[in-house]
């Protein structure tokens, strides 16, 4: 398996000493930057995930018929597995991010500091580096959006194919 090699100090650290806090603005500018990128990379995903799940629960529910009709919980199950798999994607996104950038200590931490920032469980137990705590909030935030919008998602397709169809159960 190749590993990649961590950035440089030089190239990922801003925090040049000056008087007026410059440095301090030059990283804040560079944890936005790189966050708003990550955060335009897991809409991404997200999009072109959902478009999949879409056509994937169509495929499923035509394909497996019970009693000759379309298998509802069978619809709901795969939108179900298939937004923990986008999410869990954008998940080892950030924490690929995190260990290249040496946020956090080695990848088992990366990962487990991006799913609990990504969630917005925020234990505590690890933290980033103090030059990445912006970059970390911003997944914070990008966790409580996709997720979010992956709750609206569920929704939708639960009463449109899945078993709480407008009218049946409420």
């Amino acid at each position: 398996m190749r590993r990649f090699n961590r950035l440089p100090d030089s190239a990922i650290k801003c925090t040049l000493a000056g008087k007026n806090g410059e440095g301090k603005l030059a990283n804040l500018g560079l944890n936005l930057l790189i966050g708003a990128m990550m955060i335009t990379l897991t809409v991404g995903i997200q999009t072109a995930g959902f478009i999949q799940v879409t056509h994937f629960m169509g495929w499923m529910v035509n394909r497996f018929r019970w009693h000759g009709r379309r298998n509802r919980v069978l619809a709901l199950i795969t939108v179900v597995y298939g937004v923990f798999i986008l999410l869990t994607v954008e998940v080892w996104a950030w924490a690929v991010l995190y260990d290249l950038l040496g946020v956090v200590g080695d990848f088992p931490s990366a990962l487990y500091f991006s799913t609990v920032t990504f969630s917005t469980v925020g234990y505590g137990d690890v933290i980033a580096h103090s030059d990445w705590r912006m970059l970390a909030a911003l997944e914070g935030i990008n966790g409580f959006m996709m997720i979010g919008w992956s709750t609206a998602y569920l929704v939708a397709a639960g009463i449109r194919v899945g078993p709480f169809r407008h009218g049946e159960h409420f």
